[in-house]
């Protein structure tokens, strides 16, 4: 049984508890988790209702973000939140990555060894949605395990190989919602 399931499981149980009247302890709980049970299946409901509405709402408004493997409905509409309804003032993927949070700033103050750290600044949900892109696909994308071990072959950490693939990824997500080049009517 899936979590989810299991949770409902007891919510339907324990929603179809019959309180006594308020004698004891014992009724005044069975009353709490009969209200609790029923709140709970009230917004699991919800949950149910809005996610399926997110869903259409990103089919419709960038069903291409939803072509590349494992960028889900809810990695989408965070892209869209970000980019808004003007994804032309995104001028490049650097542009894109710092905003995201993602671009790289040389270490140290200066005089760098030729190592970079991600920018803590940027849009912090875009840049966890991103991640979770990355990991997904690092269990169950064969091109990005095969990467993952070709690099760390090479000595890389897993922490710079999240790095170097949350690149890929804002780089994929750039060209995907970057605008289609207008092209003017030539007159006839």
């Amino acid at each position: 049984m899936s979590p989810t399931g299991e949770a409902g499981y007891w919510a339907r149980h324990l929603a179809g508890l019959r309180p006594r009247q308020l004698e004891g302890p014992e009724d005044a709980l069975r009353h709490v988790l009969r209200t609790l049970a029923k709140r709970w299946q009230y917004l699991d409901a919800e949950v149910k209702e809005l996610t399926k509405m997110i869903a259409e709402l990103v089919h419709r408004a960038a069903p291409q973000l939803l072509e590349p493997f494992d960028i889900g409905v809810d990695t989408a509409a965070e892209i869209l939140v970000v980019t808004g309804d003007n994804p032309e003032r995104i001028k490049s993927e650097a542009a894109l990555a710092k905003l995201a949070g993602i671009a790289p700033v040389p270490t140290g103050s200066g005089m760098t060894s030729g190592r970079h750290r991600i920018n803590h600044g940027g849009h912090r949900q875009l840049n966890a949605a991103i991640y979770r892109t990355v990991i997904v696909r690092t269990r169950f994308h064969q091109p990005t395990i095969d990467y993952v071990t070709r690099r760390t072959a090479e000595g890389k950490t897993k922490r710079e190989i999240i790095h170097c693939l949350k690149r890929y990824v804002i780089r994929e997500v750039y060209h995907l919602i970057r605008p289609a080049p207008r092209t003017v009517p030539t007159a006839s």
